[in-house]
């Protein structure tokens, strides 16, 4: 389902239901008023004929005992009273005791004359029911006997004797319960009417009031109000359908342009400059969001294509402290950052753990050609001396022990300078320029600044300083034509400080190839986790190389 039709299925179902509501609240508002206005005007009907009916009586009640005349006799053949009648003054519903069962209202008093009854005139009482302004069609006002039988005549069946109706409703009941009340149920026909009831405030008559109201003639204006906002509901709602079409078109357009940059921005183009309508504040600050999301994809993946490159360098800033894309890029940067310099370490041990096994391998060799040649060497020496007669071959095997002796000394401490570990570098380097001085022309000048005592120069960057002067001594005599060479090794507090210069014809440090020697000295600065300058000009070669303090 496209938004369109979604967006048309949502519109026209939310008109449908306000106006359903509206409809349905409206109608039930009108037929509450409608409900509350026939009740109040029953009330008042019944009220009025309440009152009527009870002055009527009390009124004859007084004329009655006023009387001083004689009763006419009863006709006891029609009525029969019974003494818990007669023997009672008041008003009495004579009714069950009628023959007939005719509604009959009369009079009990007693006095030093005797006894007095009187029967009231029915057509009074019928009078007052059946006066019928304000009851509408099928409004009737009557009266119920305890007995639940009516006491007064029906205009629904005016040829039934009252008695013959019985009327058991609710508003009957609730009358007897001594209840003024009002409300909309069945009457004695089966009927629904709107009914008010209440007592007749009469001592000794126990006599039910009711004013009614059929609910159909009642409801006739509600079925013509339905009808009305039926066809209200259906114009709204057709109305409703052509506006959303016309919404949907303003709504959906937008969306659909910003659905085609997002599937270009899908495929990996951040760089589209598509201008679109925006017909709206709204529409214009979504796409304005739009191109702050290409901004920031923009960026992060100029990032991440910086990171591909292993350019961890390069800086980035989150757009909000919301933005895991950007602190997800960092982080992944930061543990790149981790992996190399963890990699660069793993290196740099690797390389320190070869060098210093090649350097202890030395020392092995160096020791043993000092303390296992040497010693027969100079015992063949000694056998020499003191066994050899002949004194011209003595000389001359002699001279080639010793020249063997020396050759074994050279080559013991070119392999690792016993001197090294007793006395350390400045004195190592001391004795190898001197003897380096006996068999070259150049000129060696070595400035020793290191402490003679409690020096902090480890033996291991002892020894690969040793080994950095060596190269570059070679690389010197071998290939830079040099005249003259200067070497300063220095200690400080926090770094050991070695600067070397010659005069040779130095290097493009950009465009030649670096031999071994030259790498190998990088390599064991690195191990130490010194630095290393070059300056390669001709005729002021210099090497400034610092290593920290390993404390």
């Amino acid at each position: 389902m496209n938004i369109k039709t979604l967006i048309l299925i949502i519109i026209n179902s939310l008109i449908a239901l306000v106006i359903t509501l509206l409809s349905f609240s409206s109608y039930q508002q009108f037929s509450r008023v409608l409900d509350d206005r026939v009740l109040l005007q029953l009330n008042s009907i019944k009220t009025l004929k309440k009152n009527q009916i009870e002055h009527l009586l009390k009124s004859e009640w007084e004329r009655f005992e006023a009387s001083k005349s004689a009763n006419p006799s009863l006709d006891s053949t029609v009525l029969k009273l019974p003494d818990s009648i007669t023997n009672r003054d008041g008003i009495h519903d004579f009714t069950p005791y009628h023959v007939d069962k005719k509604t009959t209202i009369g009079f009990v008093s007693h006095s030093k004359a005797g006894t007095k009854i009187k029967i009231l005139d029915y057509n009074k009482i019928k009078d007052i029911l059946l006066e019928r302004t304000g009851m509408g069609a099928s409004g009737e006002s009557y009266l119920v006997g305890s007995d639940y039988r009516m006491r007064s005549q029906s205009r629904f069946y005016p040829n039934k004797i009252p008695h013959s109706l019985a009327v058991n409703t609710k508003g009957v009941t609730n009358a007897f319960k001594g209840i003024n009340g009002r409300g909309v149920f069945e009457d004695y026909r089966g009927v629904d009417v709107y009914s008010v009831y209440s007592l007749l405030d009469i001592p000794n008559l126990k006599i039910a009031i009711l004013s009614e109201m059929d609910v159909d003639e009642v409801t006739v204006p509600l079925k013509q109000l339905r009808l009305r906002l039926a066809g209200i509901t259906l114009g709204i709602f057709l109305l409703g359908i052509m506006l959303s079409l016309f919404l949907t078109r303003i709504i959906t357009n937008p969306i659909k342009n910003m659905q085609k940059s997002l599937r270009i921005m899908a495929e990996g183009d951040y760089n589209q400059t598509n201008e679109f309508i925006k017909n709206s504040k709204e529409i214009k600050e979504m796409f304005e969001a739009l191109a702050n999301l290409k901004a920031s994809l923009q960026g992060a993946v100029k990032f991440s294509d910086a990171i591909g490159k292993m350019n961890l360098n390069t800086k980035y800033k989150p757009k909000s402290s919301n933005d895991l894309l950007g602190k997800s890029l960092l982080a992944m940067r930061d543990k790149l950052i981790e992996f190399r310099n963890n990699e660069e370490n793993t290196r740099i041990q690797s390389k320190r753990m070869l060098v210093e096994g090649m350097e202890n391998e030395r020392r092995r060799l160096s020791r043993e050609l000092h303390d296992g040649v040497g010693p027969y060497l100079t015992s063949l020496k000694h056998y020499i001396e003191n066994r050899v007669e002949n004194e011209e071959k003595k000389a001359e095997m002699k001279k080639i022990v010793d020249e063997t002796i020396s050759e074994i000394r050279l080559m013991s401490n070119a392999l690792m300078p016993a001197s090294i570990d007793d006395f350390g570098i400045g004195v190592t380097l001391t004795n190898f320029i001197e003897s380096l001085k006996k068999s070259t022309n150049v000129t060696i000048e070595y400035e020793d600044l290191t402490q003679q005592e409690g020096s902090n120069i480890t033996n291991h960057q002892a020894i690969n300083l040793f080994r950095i002067c060596q190269e570059l001594i070679n690389n010197s005599l071998k290939h830079a034509q040099a005249k003259n060479i200067r070497i300063t090794l220095s200690e400080f507090d926090e770094f050991i400080s070695l600067f070397y210069f010659d005069d040779g014809i130095g290097f493009d440090i950009n465009t030649v190839i670096l031999g071994s020697g030259i790498s190998n000295i990088k390599e064991r600065v690195e191990i130490c986790n010194g630095k290393i300058t070059i300056d390669a000009t001709p005729g002021n070669t210099s090497f400034e190389i610092e290593l920290p303090i390993e404390l």
